[in-house]
């Protein structure tokens, strides 16, 4: 059987490198657990996550990093897209789980005066509460 020219495309296109898990911690909140790479390939399953995480009444989404193990500029542009979509909704953005270099990527693109930065989860939905 020949492959189609959308079958070959389909082959040579990247995939994501991440799974996304969300949680409802309470009324307020929502934590998506990250695992693997956030890359420009993590787009529609993050956005997948944004989506199943925030329903309306939810007023902060938490992001965990603690199974991130890359992130570039593209994942950086995508959390840029994120934080836009979470201000759109009046809803809050916050992370834990950074490790200190990502930490300090957050500092320098300034992404830490926007998005709440936080040692442990439990520090990050006490702040959801605030």
């Amino acid at each position: 059987m020949a492959e189609s020219r959308d079958d070959r495309r389909e082959e040579q296109m990247p995939q994501a490198q991440v799974t996304m898990d969300v949680r409802r911690v309470d009324d307020n909140a929502s934590i998506i657990d990250i695992k693997g790479e956030l890359t420009a390939f993590a787009e529609g399953v993050l956005m997948d996550a944004y989506n199943q995480a925030s329903d309306g009444r939810v007023r902060a989404i938490i992001l965990n990093f603690e199974g991130l193990e890359y992130m570039n500029s593209s994942g950086i542009g995508l959390l840029v897209t994120l934080l836009i979509r979470v201000n759109r909704e009046k809803q809050r953005l916050l992370t834990y789980g950074l490790s200190e270099h990502y930490r300090s990527i957050f500092q320098i693109t300034r992404l830490d005066d926007a998005i709440g930065i936080h040692e442990t989860e439990e520090e990050a939905v006490e702040a959801t509460n605030v």
